[in-house]
């Protein structure tokens, strides 16, 4: 921290003008006001800032997050999200404790490309009151209260605030795309303020902020609500740990190459949910955007976003009438320009034109994250996701029926060839061997009809498991209950324990009917033809 600490602090300076009107917008969208936005930006930030895994990494409210707290806010009120923030604190702790931190790196690029899409559209959906100078509904489904807020500015239009939306959008999207290190967000902001100041509009503005974080109070418990606050902490925390450490990572690709202790991160993340709540502070987690910035202001330790947390404490304490004069519509508007900035069209056209299966995953992770739970969305997209990639896995597994070469037999005539071929089938199986491709292993090899021998070769055999293995030796008792003798080869040391184990070969081995080549099945198979009459002696 004390290497370059110009660069760093000038790096907070950006980072907190960013953060400024977020941390209100989102404290405003999930109902808990935007007081409780800007204690998280505080307290949270300065704690995952010291405590977490990246030193780079600007935590805070969230977009995804204020859609998780709706439906608990709704249901819960406003000491049921400080629990719900509390618990999920303490199950980050766990989850950083057991090292679960390093299985989220698991979560594939189009689940992730998905909820991005979903989030940005609920953003947007979110800020349509606000936008539209209407009252927004107390509805916790974000299309229900956006179709109301139309409806409620049809028969009233309030063309004030959405000049207002519009004219912060455009000049930050603009001031984006020509000098995308510019923070303009809080000068936007500030002008729309002064603008509607002075020309008297009747705009809803942020109202009376307190000059200062509350002390730190725990009067918010209900003991007794704990057994229904659980399931929404498990959603709370799930999300917090996904997003932060998909935001570590991110900042670890901006910056060359850093590489961040997911454990760690989630440690920090847990501290910063569990004394945040406190202060009156919503759950927070990385966030994206901010860590972007910060990352591209040059930030190079942990000073920069620790800078941004105090700037925005000083501003609490010495500016609080002043914010709380900024309208609601200007804060819609750099929460729109955010959700749109949050899409990145090139990235999702290239992985949707990369195989149908990322298309479908992409999709229905943005459409299950817009219409159900931004949990499950994320949730159902592993599922599909794992799905399609066992399908896709299960058709490189393959049983290919192979002739008899000449070479394993070069003392063989022709005819004593073309006579062992009759009698004699050489299967090899390829690839992986595992529940889902195991039944289609096993209605082939019981299809087999006229011959005497089955020899399996099983060399290239990429993997298997329990399924597989256990359908391979029912496929063996099928073909040796129809008289067919079965002879195995080449099977991989690393799975021949695994085989012997779940009693798939035992009998196979104690018969010798196991052999480490298929030039030493073919000939034990020929011996055996030999001694049971099948056919005569042959040369060799």
């Amino acid at each position: 921290m004390r290497r370059r600490p110009r660069q760093d602090l000038f790096a907070g300076l950006t980072v907190a003008v960013v953060a400024l009107p977020l941390a209100l917008g989102f404290g405003v969208s999930s109902g808990l006001g935007a007081a409780s936005g800007l204690a998280t930006a505080v307290v949270a930030g300065a704690l995952a800032a010291l405590l977490g895994g990246s030193d780079l990494q600007v935590s805070g409210a969230s977009g995804a997050m204020t859609v998780m707290l709706m439906p608990i806010i709704d249901a819960h009120g406003a000491g049921g999200v400080l629990t719900v923030g509390v618990l999920a604190g303490l199950l980050l702790l766990g989850l950083a404790l057991t090292g679960a931190g390093r299985y989220m790196a698991l979560v594939p690029a189009p689940v992730v490309t998905g909820f991005t899409v979903g989030i940005a559209c609920v953003i947007a959906l979110q800020q349509l009151p606000q936008a539209l100078g209407v009252a927004a509904g107390d509805s916790h489904k974000v299309a229900v209260v956006a179709g109301h807020a139309v409806a409620d500015f049809l028969a009233r239009p309030q063309w004030g605030a959405v000049l207002v939306t519009v004219s912060v959008a455009a000049i930050v999207l603009v001031a984006a795309r020509v000098r995308p290190s510019l923070p303009i967000a809080l000068p936007a902001v500030a002008v729309a303020t002064v603008v509607a100041e002075l020309a008297g509009m009747s705009l809803a503005r942020i109202g009376d902020l307190p000059a200062g974080l509350p002390a730190p109070s725990l009067g918010f418990l209900e003991l007794g609500a704990l057994p229904t606050l659980i399931a929404p902490a498990i959603a709370v925390a799930a999300l917090a740990s996904l997003e932060s450490l998909l935001s570590a990572s991110v900042a670890d690709g901006l910056a060359g190459g850093r590489r961040h202790d997911p454990d760690r991160e989630l440690f920090g993340q847990g501290v910063a949910n569990l004394v945040t709540p406190m202060f009156g502070g919503m759950p927070g987690t990385g966030a994206i955007v901010r860590t972007a910035v910060n990352v591209r202001s040059g930030a190079r330790s942990r000073l920069a976003a620790l800078t941004h947390a105090l700037i925005l404490g000083a501003i609490i304490y010495t500016a609080a009438g002043l914010v709380g004069k900024i309208p609601l519509a200007a804060l819609a508007g750099v929460l729109l320009a955010t959700s749109v900035r949050m899409v990145e069209i090139d990235a999702i056209r290239k992985m949707a034109r990369s195989t149908k299966r990322d298309a479908v995953v992409l999709v229905l992770t943005a459409v299950a994250t817009l219409v159900l739970d931004t949990v499950l969305a994320v949730i159902l997209g592993l599922v599909v996701a794992g799905a399609l990639a066992l399908r896709s896995l299960a058709r490189h597994a393959r049983l290919d029926a192979e002739p008899l070469r000449h070479d394993l037999q070069p003392h063989h005539t022709e005819d004593e060839h073309a006579l062992l071929a009759e009698h004699i089938v050489t299967y090899r199986l390829a690839g992986p061997l595992f529940f889902a491709a195991a039944h289609r292993f096993l209605v082939e090899l019981s299809e087999v009809t006229d011959v005497s021998v089955v020899v399996l070769r099983m060399s290239r055999v990429t993997t298997i498991d329990a399924s597989g293995a256990l359908v391979l030796g029912d496929a063996i008792e099928r073909l040796e209950r129809r008289g067919i003798r079965v002879f195995v080869s080449g099977i991989p040391d690393r799975y021949l324990q695994r085989l012997e184990a779940l009693g798939v070969i035992a009998r196979l081995d104690r018969e010798g009917q196991v052999f480490a080549t298929t030039d030493e099945a073919i000939a034990a198979a020929r011996d055996r033809l030999h001694t049971t009459g099948v056919v005569p002696r042959l040369a060799g």
